[in-house]
């Protein structure tokens, strides 16, 4: 199917979904860590935002590497890609592990502030279906 730009109808769906959830990360983030706050400890408010930090700084370098990494002319080796997302795996779980071992953070905060994109690309889902139904009933 294509769509009125001339580009295929999947490709402007997947561009649109990954605008979608890149800003609703960001807005999402600042809404729970203002929430946590505003109604909670400063440790579990700190939990919740050192969470959404990790989280959203992870999908926007994986977001890069795959951009580079399936880019033509230069395609990077599957090897690559995964050595790179490992050490990054592995450079937040240091973090995360020496946020809770320091009692830096509250690690339920934590778990909601890893929880972001979860969220957003749980949202952009359903907005996607809801833009889906109502452009099917016209």
């Amino acid at each position: 199917m294509i769509s009125v730009d001339g580009a295929p109808a999947d490709v402007t769906i997947q561009q649109r979904l990954i605008r979608f959830v890149t800003r609703a990360n960001w807005v999402l983030f600042v809404l729970f860590s203002v929430a946590g706050f505003m109604l909670f400890s400063r440790t579990f408010a700190m939990g919740v935002v050192a969470g959404g930090i990790i989280v959203t700084v992870n999908f926007h370098l994986l977001s890069k590497t795959l951009r580079g990494a399936l880019t033509p002319p230069y395609l990077a080796s599957h090897n690559a890609v995964l050595a790179k997302y490992y050490m990054r795996f592995s450079v937040s779980g240091l973090i995360i592990i020496g946020l809770i071992w320091k009692q830096i953070v509250n690690p339920i905060g934590l778990s909601i502030g890893l929880s972001v994109v979860v969220a957003s690309i749980m949202l952009a889902t359903i907005v996607e279906c809801k833009n889906l139904i109502f452009k099917e009933a016209v």
